[in-house]
């Protein structure tokens, strides 16, 4: 694997490729780094080399991380939220992007009122329609937004998020992104709110995403490489993972630990 900083640069300079393209700034295009699966050493190396925002798909796996990871980051969920783990959501991130109905964000306003938390969030919507995805329809986009304003006072709503169907030719996903985009803007001009946040591309599709009007792209794989495979294990008292509080990143069950091929 080559260094994170040799990546880096490629992956900026194809940003700012982009950009250009799109006639943007890249500095309105930041990277989350995507630690999934991957341990605290990597939250380290992408904070060395300058990646300020840090992405985790499952609140149990942030909860062992984060508390063994380097200070500094901010973290984002990125994977979907379960009401009955918006509490420690709340505890752990500074951002939750993937907020996919108006009941959902009650609670997230409900527990943040008793933590006396201020999230940030946005609106995770399901563009394409495909059923194994996550996410709102487009067309509850605005009763959900408009639901918020009145209802959800501890709650700061800053844009939208999708995910594109996989396809081998990046190609294809600009139709999702930029329906997102126009949904956004029609809605920042109906509604009189500001929605400058945009979440979309990942490590297939990042540069289409960018042309398209993403100002946060979601990397993984291609700053870290094909993720490791793991495989949950008990933590006992003398478990390396024991001080994490015994949480694996799926089941809760106990620590990770890297499975070689």
């Amino acid at each position: 694997m080559r260094e994170l900083s040799v990546i880096l640069d490629e992956v900026k300079a194809k940003i700012a490729a982009a950009c250009a393209k799109a006639g943007r700034d890249p500095s309105e295009v930041e990277i989350i780094a995507v630690t999934k699966t991957h341990g605290e050493d990597v939250v380290r190396e992408a904070w060395e080399n300058g990646l300020a925002i840090v992405g985790e798909n499952k609140v149990q796996e942030a909860a062992w991380k984060k508390p063994a990871s380097v200070s500094g980051p901010s973290w984002h969920l990125i994977g979907h939220l379960q009401s009955n783990k918006v509490r420690p959501a709340l505890e752990l991130f500074d951002f939750i992007h993937s907020v996919d109905s108006i009941k959902l964000a009650d609670r997230i306003n409900l527990i943040a009122d008793d933590i006396g938390a201020q999230p940030h969030i946005l609106l995770e919507v399901n563009v394409s329609g495909e059923k194994s995805k996550s996410g709102m329809k487009p067309e509850d986009v605005e009763p959900t937004i408009r639901h918020i304003q009145e209802n959800c006072p501890r709650v700061t709503l800053e844009g939208l998020m999708t995910m594109a169907p996989f396809a081998e030719d990046p190609e294809e996903a600009r139709p999702y992104f930029r329906r997102l985009r126009e949904l956004r803007d029609g809605l920042q001009e109906k509604l009189g709110v500001g929605l400058p946040k945009l979440s979309m591309g990942m490590s297939g599709d990042y540069e289409v995403a960018v042309e398209e009007g993403a100002t946060w792209v979601r990397l993984g794989t291609v700053l870290f490489g094909e993720r490791p495979k793991l495989k949950s294990v008990r933590a006992t008292a003398d478990d390396e993972g024991a001080r994490f509080g015994g949480l694996d990143s799926y089941s809760g069950a106990g620590p990770t630990v890297r499975i070689l091929d």
